[in-house]
């Protein structure tokens, strides 16, 4: 649940961001196939900027981060 709980921090929504910002630019810069992989970084960006932690259900935790962080 410390994953989780990270992850739904202010610190893990910015990496997140990051990351998608980051599979976005390979991806782009690799062209024809590495679209997918741009693609796919579309879900970091949304679940850091929608405040939701998508491994949280894997581990018995709150989806929601500011649930997850009440908990």
């Amino acid at each position: 649940m410390g994953l989780a709980r990270f992850m739904s921090s202010t610190a893990g929504r910015l990496i997140r961001i990051i990351a998608g910002v980051a599979l976005i630019a390979i991806g782009a810069s690799m062209g024809g196939a590495g679209w997918v992989l741009a693609a796919v970084g579309v879900v970091p960006i949304a679940a850091g900027v929608f405040n939701v932690c998508l491994i949280a259900p894997i581990l018995r935790a709150p989806f929601s981060g500011s649930k997850l962080r009440s908990s």
